[in-house]
């Protein structure tokens, strides 16, 4: 089949697709993450009970079933997959040469009806680019963006591009904007979602050329509320900040890594004397709820935003606990149709 018949059948079972109720299925990458199997295996076997509908565990085979129970849950379903993806691999590389790796199969999943969305915590430039070159954009959307959720004083807001896509034109934050509402409004259950432009001053005309030029696109729409500061995303009250994915990445690690400090921190002056301990039961009562806003694990992952199908990427150290969180946000954006409200907000 030549490339131009293979590209109009893929977008022929697209608009098929786009007046259809995706299946309430979860592709789950077994073999993905500095953990997996063990922990990607455990998350899914916590996740099962918790849903409506079913999952799929995506890799080899033999080793999925060496690390599950006698008795397994019976809405969990294993389809083999021969390779895996590294770390380390170049995404295109891993694209052209592993056609049959855990990745790509559980991609295929979804682009043939047979999964709603999929979960993987391997090599986020190869779930990605693996994502875009099967699925590709909706349209109306030229560049696709991960949503990271983040926490604040208030309800926490969603970050958009996180890692992505670096290389953009201004254009692209008034999509990524349309795509964090429609998100926001459908996965979180906010009202009415509001914008924020990430920038170096809250006064319209600050910023470089490229982002005066994405407020000025911005101030169009009656739900963008303007500039926001890097400090003030954690204090203001916010539904969505958008920025490039260069800038996105740096906030995201640079605010993991103080969260992290501040826990280290803390953990550090806990003397070891089981009698002294006592005097800090308070500090405890105080410092658990704060430790578990700011643990990735409760999240669970991030949606890429902008394709015909629901990725959920997940931290590449995730635990059990992260994957049997990041398996519920895709369940959620199956049953609220996400790709779909996409694009009708894309047009």
């Amino acid at each position: 089949m030549s490339d131009g018949s293979h590209q109009k059948k893929s977008e022929i079972a697209r608009e098929r697709a786009s007046h259809l109720v995706l299946p309430n299925v979860v592709a789950v990458d077994a073999m993905g993450g500095d953990h997996a199997p063990v922990e990607i295996i455990k998350g899914a076997l916590e996740a099962a009970p918790l849903l409506k509908g079913r999952l799929v565990l995506v890799g080899d085979e033999a080793t999925i079933r060496s690390h599950l129970p006698a008795t397994i849950p019976p809405n969990i379903d294993i389809v083999h997959a021969s390779e895996a993806v590294g770390m380390d691999e170049k995404p295109l590389e891993a694209f052209r040469k592993k056609k049959n790796s855990s990745i790509m199969v559980g991609v295929n999943l979804v682009e043939n009806g047979e999964a709603g969305a999929f979960v993987s915590a391997g090599n986020t430039g190869a779930c990605s680019s693996t994502s875009l070159l099967v699925w590709r954009q909706i349209p109306g959307i030229h560049r696709p963006a991960i949503a990271s959720f983040m926490p604040n004083k208030h309800d926490g807001f969603l970050l958009l591009d996180a890692g992505a896509s670096p290389d953009v034109d201004p254009e692209h934050l008034v999509e990524f904007a349309v795509m964090g509402r429609a998100y926001a409004e459908r996965v979180l259950g906010r009202k009415n979602p509001k914008v924020h432009l990430l920038n170096i001053g809250e006064e319209p005309g600050k910023g470089n050329a490229f982002a005066k030029q994405a407020f000025t696109l911005l101030e169009k729409y009656e739900w963008f509320k303007g500039n926001i500061e890097g400090k003030d995303i954690f204090h203001s009250e916010c539904d969505v900040v958008v920025c490039d994915a260069f800038v996105g990445n740096i906030v995201l690690k640079s605010a993991e890594g103080v969260a992290e400090l501040i826990i280290d921190l803390i953990r550090k002056e806990v003397p070891e004397s089981k009698l002294k301990r006592i005097l800090y039961w308070p500090v405890k009562k105080v410092t658990g709820p704060l430790r578990k806003k700011m643990d990735y694990a409760e999240v669970g992952g991030s949606p890429l935003l902008g394709l015909n199908g629901i990725t959920i990427i997940c931290h590449g150290r995730s635990n059990a606990k992260a994957i049997r969180n990041a398996i519920l946000v895709a369940e959620r954006a199956i049953q609220s149709n996400l790709v779909n409200s996409i694009r009708e907000a894309a047009h």
